[in-house]
């Protein structure tokens, strides 16, 4: 059986026009799109971004991940989808899987890549690398993330308090994405370590009702929006 190819093609932080020239060329002529969505919900921001680049009338699949911890629905999530893939694939056709940012940081498309492999492993499989979030709010802040010797960290935001104390403590400037979920224990760590004013918070980069708050204590504790991340470096 000859399969298509799928690439997995990352659209960027939320500007149509930060989707590179590569992505927008395979998007022309791919047969099939595929794009993530929470189980029950059709919308995708990723969609959303890469519409203005699709070649009409071209199918959208939106393939379903539980918003769970469940890892056996999770597992069997990855199974249908990766088998829905495939099922466009074997016909010969090209398709794409579309996602946020980067499709190889903290994607939904690490989870159909590693399934494939290990299913269907005469599948070709292609990636192109997408804008980050935290390279588009850097740009956005005009902050620079690490220069010299210095190292950076990327986290995420659902790490306890304690390790994120131990990453923090080993970087010289650090990236938390996904802050949205342990807003307040952040911002206490961040005070007790006495970051706080050395940290910009930036939500919505590029996209409408985009916040960049460069004082993180004028901003009370709500959690901001799920589209957020944390610029913090050490040396001003």
């Amino acid at each position: 059986m000859k399969y298509g190819t799928l690439y997995g093609i990352g659209v960027g932080p939320g500007d149509p026009e930060l989707v590179t020239l590569k992505a927008v060329k395979t998007l022309g002529h791919v047969a099939v799109v595929f794009a993530a969505a929470s189980s029950g919900n059709k919308y995708s921001l990723a969609v959303e971004i890469a519409s203005p680049h699709l070649k009409e009338g071209v199918p959208v699949v939106h393939l379903g991940f539980p918003m769970t911890r469940d890892k056996k629905r999770l597992a069997d999530a990855w199974v249908e989808n990766g088998r829905q893939v495939a099922e466009t694939l074997k016909n010969g056709k090209d398709a794409a899987f579309i996602t946020l940012g980067d499709p190889l940081t903290y994607s939904t498309f690490g989870y159909v890549l590693e399934t494939l492999r290990e299913t269907y492993a005469d599948i070709p499989i292609k990636i192109i690398p997408g804008i980050t979030s935290y390279q588009a709010g850097a740009a956005a802040t005009g902050r620079i993330l690490v220069e010299g010797d210095e190292s950076l960290v990327v986290a995420s935001g659902v790490l306890g308090a304690e390790k994120l104390k131990q990453v923090i403590d080993r970087a010289d400037s650090m990236v938390i994405l996904k802050v949205y979920r342990n807003y307040s224990e952040i911002l206490a760590v961040l005070d007790e370590l006495e970051l706080a004013d050395r940290s910009i918070l930036i939500s919505r980069c590029g996209q409408e009702g985009e916040e960049i708050v460069w004082n993180l204590k004028e901003r009370d504790h709500t959690p901001p929006h799920y589209m957020s991340h944390l610029i913090i470096r050490k040396r001003m």
